[in-house]
């Protein structure tokens, strides 16, 4: 009998390190988990704030004469395109919206603002609204050329198309690769130079001539 009980209490000494153990494997793996998700929500959360401010960047690009007029534009009335430090001027108010909500936006993203303000390319069926170079600092990015809006007939424009685009070069809370395997999924993420993803968000909005 005292064998017996002898043995029981070696078993359970012998067990009394498996909890820790299993801790110490799990835990690296809970760990990656626990920071994708964080990261994971931090992209979504600049994704809808870079989602928002080009909207109000394009509505306030085709106000007209709610807006404070330039003396520079083809169409008076108008908000100039930039440059983003003039507090009239679409490009600063895109920077505006940005700021607060997303980290350094004028160093680590650009806006591209397309106006009759900055002119008009083209001619008959082919005339457009001109884009203004950008503003801001996104290494490498090119934005797409602007588009003839679908109401132009080719005789006398009414409509142009204004547009208002932003990239934004974003930085994970967390560094390293295998806290951001979900972003990773993502076309617009690579691992050069650290995990960085760029976001190109766009708004489209008529301005009548």
């Amino acid at each position: 009998m005292a064998k017996t009980t002898e043995k029981k209490a070696a078993v359970r000494k012998s067990n009394s390190g498996q909890a820790m153990l299993e801790t110490a494997l799990l835990m690296p793996f809970l760990l990656a988990i626990a920071l994708n998700i964080i990261n994971f929500g931090y992209f979504f959360l600049i994704a809808v704030n870079l989602a928002a401010a080009p909207r109000s960047g394009a509505l306030y690009s085709i106000l007209g004469g709610s807006t404070p007029a330039s003396s520079s534009a083809s169409f008076p009335g108008l908000p100039s395109a930039g440059p983003s430090t003039t507090i009239t001027s679409v490009s600063y108010l895109a920077y505006q919206d940005l700021t607060g909500a997303v980290y350094s936006p004028t160093t680590q993203g650009s806006i591209q603002v397309c106006s009759t303000t900055v002119g008009v390319t083209g001619t008959g069926k082919n005339t457009k609204s001109a884009c203004a170079s950008a503003f801001g600092s996104t290494p490498a990015y090119t934005f797409p050329a602007n588009v003839v809006d679908p109401e132009n007939d080719g005789s006398n424009p009414l409509f142009f198309a204004s547009r208002v685009d932003i990239a934004y070069q974003f930085r994970p809370l967390v560094p390293g690769t295998p806290f951001n395997i979900l972003l990773l999924a993502s076309p617009i993420c690579k691992t050069t130079s650290g995990v960085t993803c760029v976001f190109h968000r766009q708004a489209v909005m008529r301005e009548m001539n």
